[in-house]
């Protein structure tokens, strides 16, 4: 089966390159990589036009006009792909493709639609960084499983894969990190067969490059509240 990489990307000149050649080394026989380039203004830009150039047969690059938000860029990713499964991968190498047949396994066995990955399941290694986001995102999680009736353990985490099918039927409104529960929420109402294995993570702090804030932390409880009561 062929595996889509949905690639959001947004100003980062410093790992892009690296992520790129790190999802190639993945374990992973037929891929695409999709890299959506959401308006970039550090040099990324320049570094994916230079490689677009080079028309990799595995790899597309799109690119938004403007700065959009994470989501914005997901859509437009997931509506380009041409896999049997689609990934998350974001381009900050917080997250190692090497893990790629952890996460898209329990769909190759045909027992699940949709896979979280859990970066508080299992004993793979992820780094310490900061203990506020960490109660955040349990709290998020939480309110979600309140809604949704699922036993998630991270709502919140960049592996999810999909089969194609389901997510290109879900039209993705939100354009920034509302994005997470506002999918979940509709995969659940879709009845999907989801699964969670843990996953290793290495996490940024602001300093390296970390873009999630309070502020979406509070559209992420509009958003459950949203997408699990309306459409």
């Amino acid at each position: 089966m062929k595996l889509s990489v949905i690639i959001p990307c947004y100003n980062e000149v410093h790992t892009i390159a690296s992520l790129l050649q790190a999802v190639r080394q993945a374990p992973v026989q037929d891929m695409e990589l999709v890299v959506v380039d959401d308006g970039s203004t550090d040099g990324t830009r320049d570094i994916l036009q230079a490689m677009s150039q080079r028309h990799e047969p595995d790899l597309r690059i799109l690119f938004h006009a403007m700065n959009q938000g994470k989501g914005a860029a997901l859509r437009t990713g997931f509506q380009a792909a041409t896999g049997d499964i689609c990934i998350v991968q974001d381009a900050d190498l917080e997250y190692d493709p090497q893990e790629f047949p952890l996460v898209i396994g329990p769909i190759l066995d045909n027992k699940a639609d949709v896979v979280f990955g859990s970066r508080f399941q299992g004993g793979r290694p992820h780094r310490v960084v900061y203990f506020w986001h960490s109660m955040g995102n349990s709290f998020l999680t939480l309110l979600s499983n309140m809604f949704t009736d699922l036993n998630l353990t991270d709502m919140e985490t960049c592996y999810k894969a999909f089969r194609r099918e389901i997510i290109q039927s879900i039209q993705i409104r939100e354009n920034r990190f509302g994005f997470e529960p506002e999918v979940t929420a509709k995969v659940a109402k879709m009845h999907c067969r989801i699964y969670e294995v843990g996953i290793s993570y290495y996490g940024r702090t602001y300093d390296e490059g970390k873009k999630i804030g309070w502020k979406d932390g509070v559209r992420a409880i509009w958003c459950i509240v949203k997408y699990n009561l309306g459409r």
